[in-house]
């Protein structure tokens, strides 16, 4: 003790008790403190982030398959992909949106149907809105020359076992579709002593047709017209 004077002891305690105050006050260090903020630091990281983000481009989805199969699904369900039936769906397809090949075979069932009858009664009214203008003239002059005979045919539709597009093109922007129509049909020609000069009123026959619709893809006018028949022997 001689070599500590009473000042000396009283700054030792003096700076102990300092210490574990701050020591109390300050906390330890644990390892998990947060780094001290700098201003400067901050601004730079958010420049760098907002360029960061500004030069980021968004790459578009790929749905150009998923939309081309859903698209072409109904084409491809009826025409095998990759053959000229299923070429010539698409093409008129992509030309007209609305155009359903199933929908489209429906229709001209119905078509076939109207107009098998129309042709056995006569009925040029109803012949002149399903034919093109070339073929509405081949069917009134058969009917013109029947009339001319005085011979009637009598006929009755039994219906229609199957038909499938066996053609199809766009040529420039008309839209063509051949079907192959097998149809049951009676039919029977008499003259005008009504006498049975073709066909049989009690045998029902069976009939092979090819036949060929279109329409402008450019008009308003949703409805079909027939523009080539052929009798498939």
């Amino acid at each position: 003790m001689e070599f500590f004077d009473f000042g000396t002891i009283f700054f030792l305690v003096a700076a102990v008790v300092i210490f574990f105050q701050l020591r109390n006050v300050l906390g330890r260090r644990t390892g998990n403190e947060r780094p001290p903020f700098d201003p400067y630091t901050a601004s730079r990281r958010k420049a760098a982030d907002k360029s960061a983000e500004d030069n980021v481009v968004s790459l578009p989805r790929r749905k150009d398959a998923p939309e081309a199969a859903e698209t072409y699904a109904t084409i491809d369900a009826i025409a095998k992909p990759g053959t000229s039936v299923n070429k010539g769906l698409r093409a008129i397809k992509d030309a007209d949106p609305s155009f359903d090949p199933s929908g489209f075979v429906e229709g001209a069932k119905m078509a076939y149907e109207m107009i098998v009858m129309a042709f056995a009664d006569g009925d040029r009214k109803t012949l002149k809105n399903l034919l093109s203008r070339d073929v509405y003239e081949g069917f009134v002059s058969a009917i013109d020359e029947r009339e001319k005979r005085s011979e009637k045919i009598e006929s009755s539709f039994v219906g229609i076992d199957k038909a499938a597009i066996v053609g199809a093109e766009m040529k420039g922007t008309e839209a063509h579709v051949t079907l192959r129509i097998v149809s049951e049909l009676i039919s029977a020609t008499r003259d005008n002593a009504g006498s049975v000069i073709d066909g049989d009123p009690e045998t029902v026959a069976e009939v092979k047709d090819v036949w060929t619709f279109a329409r402008d893809t450019r008009s308003g006018d949703p409805n079909w017209k027939l523009v080539a028949t052929e009798a498939e022997e």
